[in-house]
């Protein structure tokens, strides 16, 4: 093993480490009052912080690595940049057909009320779900295709 993989290990470990430390002190303040507990949204606080940050360095981590690869090898490139505009045409097409009519059902209005549901949101949540449903179409004619076009070689 090179250098920079010893060093990428023991990083890896120190950070299993501190994660395992963190939820066992979690664990072990968990008692009969889970509820109202300081002391257990104080952990609950701190692990979800300890989270974020793995997150932040998790996607740091994909995005230096996907530009160092897309600058080094040329022809990678231009695959990653063709699936980058699909996925834009794919969002384009979905935020274009999405509304942000707030959806009528039971319990609708508490969510409005706090703030939680804004049209935007409503907006946001329906281009998922329009992008969903193309990507599921998408994927569903591709086998098919594959199945027809193997019967016709």
């Amino acid at each position: 093993m090179n250098k920079e993989g010893k060093i990428a290990t023991i990083v890896l470990w120190v950070l299993v480490i501190i994660s395992a430390v963190l939820v066992v002190s979690l664990m072990a303040n968990v008692g009969e009052d889970y509820k109202t507990d300081p002391v257990l949204a104080g952990w609950v606080y701190t692990n979800l912080t300890w989270s974020y940050i793995l997150l932040a360095i998790g996607a740091g981590i994909v995005i230096i690595s996907g530009l160092y690869h897309m600058i080094t090898d040329i022809k990678a490139a231009k695959g990653g940049l063709v699936a980058l505009v699909f996925f834009a045409v794919i969002f384009g097409v979905s935020y274009a057909l999405s509304s942000d009519a707030i959806p009528q059902f039971v319990g609708v209005q508490e969510f409005v009320d706090s703030g939680a549901l804004t049209a935007n949101i409503s907006k946001l949540i329906d281009t998922g779900l329009y992008a969903s449903y193309i990507l599921l179409g998408l994927s569903i004619l591709s086998i098919v295709y594959s199945s027809v076009a193997r019967l016709f070689k």
